[in-house]
């Protein structure tokens, strides 16, 4: 492995490596997926609230970690100086902490089947996490085959959304799809922006994300749409009362998908320039989530 120079921060490191910004994408589908529901029997239930928060965090956890020892073993994180492997040289050490998050996880999530006899719940998680190996984890490796997105979307938008609202109310309504394809999407978007700046490690270790195939100009054309469907379905979605009119509020974090889309177009073959990309959709999906989920409450 190259070896940052001497210079570089170790403790900034660490920070980019912990991706505590990136934990909003475990934390809003439990909030939204409550937060419809209190709109619709005006009670939550605090148990599984709780339990579900802790244990998406774990699962997430288990993804980030998980991730970075699959990567390692294929090579493409060679020049990702703030992953754990690379920061600690311990990959099987890493290996087995990412497992042990995904057992904590999972036990969470059989805490809430077990106090409301019903393993719906923990169905849903199941497939999610199934899911979510398959993407970066051997033989599978969907994420190389370029399916990362598709599998993002379904597990933190319609999976997750339906999973956190089941928890509340332990049955299922129409009226959290809008909610899930709208988080499904920003979350997906954080996703894709991560591509941007490891087009050459991706092509080097084989692996052909949506960006690798249609290059960054036309990728960058993608961030657009993508901002402009979630805004289109947001507006459609209020004016057809499928959602109600108090999430206009996740108008505000407009800005945020503006700045996003303007920097993407000038600076798509950029690597330097773009690293942080997936960061600004962070805050995108965090504020749109937020306020969404705010809608629902007031």
């Amino acid at each position: 492995m190259v070896r940052p120079s001497e210079s570089m921060d170790r403790s900034r490191l660490w920070w980019a490596a912990i991706k505590l910004p990136m934990y909003s994408v475990a934390v809003m589908p439990i909030w939204l997926g409550t937060a419809v529901a209190i709109a619709e029997t005006g009670r939550v239930h605090w148990w599984p609230f709780s339990l579900f928060l802790t244990a998406a965090v774990l699962i997430l956890a288990w993804l980030n970690l998980s991730n970075d020892v699959f990567d390692a073993e294929t090579g493409i994180d060679r020049h990702k100086y703030h992953s754990v492997v690379n920061l600690t040289g311990k990959k099987q050490l890493i290996f087995w902490l990412s497992n042990l998050c995904l057992l904590l996880g999972l036990l969470g999530i059989v805490a809430i089947s077990w106090l409301q006899q019903d393993a719906t719940v923990l169905g849903l998680v199941l497939l999610c996490c199934v899911l979510g190996y398959s993407y970066q984890g051997p033989p599978f490796r969907l994420g190389y085959l370029g399916l990362g997105e598709p599998i993002c979307f379904l597990c933190f938008g319609p999976l997750a959304i339906a999973a956190a609202y089941y928890s509340q109310v332990q049955t299922f309504s129409p009226s959290i799809w809008p909610v899930a394809i709208l988080n499904g999407l920003t979350t997906t978007l954080i996703l894709f922006c991560s591509h941007f700046h490891q087009v050459a490690d991706d092509l080097a270790a084989g692996k052909y994300s949506p960006v690798v195939r249609l290059g960054t100009a036309r990728s960058a054309q993608l961030v657009y749409g993508a901002c402009g469907l979630f805004y289109g379905v947001l507006l459609a979605s209020i004016t057809w009362g499928i959602l109600p009119w108090p999430t206009v509020l996740a108008f505000s974090s407009l800005p945020w998908a503006i700045y996003l889309c303007r920097r993407m177009a000038q600076f798509h073959d950029v690597p330097e320039q773009i690293k942080n990309s997936k960061f600004i959709a962070v805050q995108l999906h965090f504020w749109s989530s937020l306020l969404l989920g705010l809608g629902y409450l007031v």
